[in-house]
């Protein structure tokens, strides 16, 4: 009997040190919550959750065993990427066409790996991933992967294979007696239901779908499915708990994306007055994907340095612009992929230069994406909230380049970079 208790007693001791060695007293320069700025306040993580953000002089009960002083730092929520491609890299490095078509799966799925890893280490905690680009239904895998503690990465929302009208998609250029992979997969009006559960099934938290694409008599994007084929894929994924996205870049593929029920609208080129009016009143965010564009016309010779703004440009800043005016909620997502992995932040860069305010940007990125994404417990330092936090040297609401040099990285209460 004294033996079982002298086992309990120890048990206990064991116990209760790890979770006093869980404790972690935060205290940085100053903290972004997800809302606002504070000087002066400090965090405190015990396990995975946020048990404490406030005034350093608040009351918080406890005695952390690590205190990490962060002195000349910004402690900040884990940033939500609203717009990545995990299996694509620049393609300045290697084209489109070739990633999808001459790319082994087992070789991209080693660069995805490498991706996942240099978005984490960029501070970006969560990204939500809009399609393998041919890769299938390897994306959920690297998800299983990551969750499972196998390789480094951000928590994955993914969306699997996209879902394209029949005729619609790429690549193409080849005989037609060549079956060539597609970026996607196609669907039409008798087979929409199954094509959606079957991607539900294997593992998407969510649907893209292509609203429009350049199927165009001379190659120009126009509308891909009709109104009825949307809201069938919409009424589909909700009735399992999930939602739709469109890509669409053309008014009328965005229209149609709107009134059928989509959440986000990606890419958005395209939109005007009624569109952005439309978005506001059906409450449908708008991930503007500003940085992919502008990355390709670089690829295809154009020196942002000395040369003016091509055509693409002045209408991208025209028609972000339109949608802040609008009071269109806007979703931080550059496309990376299209770009390279742990570049991130060149897109809140740029949505600051077209026109957004840097608090803006910084609740966008945060708890803004987190919001539109359905991350309810991450995207801000807030009590019971997980513990997904990054500090930042500097001052990014004076600075938003500041969100490029990251400190330290935690994720769920482990700290995967500390460089302070």
């Amino acid at each position: 009997m004294i033996r079982s208790k002298a086992i309990v007693v120890c048990i206990l001791i064991i116990v209760s040190s790890h979770l006093i060695f869980s404790q972690q007293l935060l205290v940085p320069d100053r903290v972004f919550d997800g809302i606002e700025m504070h000087e002066g306040w400090v965090v405190v993580v015990d396990g995975n959750q946020i048990t404490y953000a406030g005034p350093l002089s608040g009351k918080y009960n406890i005695t952390p065993d690590q205190t990490i002083e962060m002195k000349g730092y910004t402690l900040m929520p884990g940033m939500v990427e609203g717009h990545a491609h995990m299996y694509l890299y620049p393609y300045d490095q290697t084209s489109w066409n070739d990633q999808v078509i001459k790319e082994q799966v087992s070789y991209r799925t080693a660069k995805a790996t490498m991706n996942a890893r240099q978005s984490l280490m960029a501070g970006f905690t969560t990204v939500r991933d809009l399609g393998t680009e041919g890769a299938g239904y390897a994306d959920v895998g690297l998800k299983k992967a990551i969750r499972d503690g196998v390789i480094p990465g951000p928590r994955l929302l993914i969306s699997t294979k996209a879902i394209v009208a029949t005729g619609s998609y790429g690549p193409k250029g080849f005989a037609d007696h060549v079956n060539v992979p597609l970026g996607a997969e196609e669907a039409d009006a008798d087979n929409i239901v199954r094509v959606v559960r079957n991607q539900i099934g294997k593992g998407a938290d969510f649907i893209k779908v292509y609203a429009d694409y350049r199927w165009g008599p001379g190659g120009e994007a126009m509308p891909t499915f009709s109104i009825e084929e949307l809201q069938l894929m919409v009424a589909t994924a909700e009735s399992s708990g999930r939602y739709v996205v469109a890509h669409a870049s053309t008014a009328e593929g965005m229209r149609r994306a709107i009134l059928a029920g989509v959440e986000t609208i990606e890419h958005g080129d395209n939109g005007n007055s009624e569109i952005w009016k439309l978005m506001k009143e059906y409450n449908v965010a708008f991930c503007p994907t500003l940085a992919a564009g502008d990355a390709v016309l670089q690829y295809n010779g154009w020196d942002k340095q000395t040369q003016p703004d091509p055509p693409r440009i002045v209408n991208k800043k025209k028609t972000f612009a339109a949608a802040l005016k609008n009071g269109v909620r806007i979703v931080a997502g550059g496309d990376v992929g299209v770009f390279e992995h742990g570049d991130n932040v060149r897109e809140l860069i740029m949505m600051h230069d077209y026109g957004m305010d840097n608090i803006e940007v910084l609740k966008s990125v945060t708890s803004g994406n987190a919001h539109t994404l359905h991350l309810n417990n991450l995207g801000q330092l807030k009590t019971g909230f997980i513990a997904d936090i990054i500090a930042v040297k500097g001052d990014p609401l004076s600075d938003l380049r500041n969100l490029y040099q990251v400190g330290l990285v935690m994720k769920d209460g482990k700290i995967y970079k500390n460089d302070l």
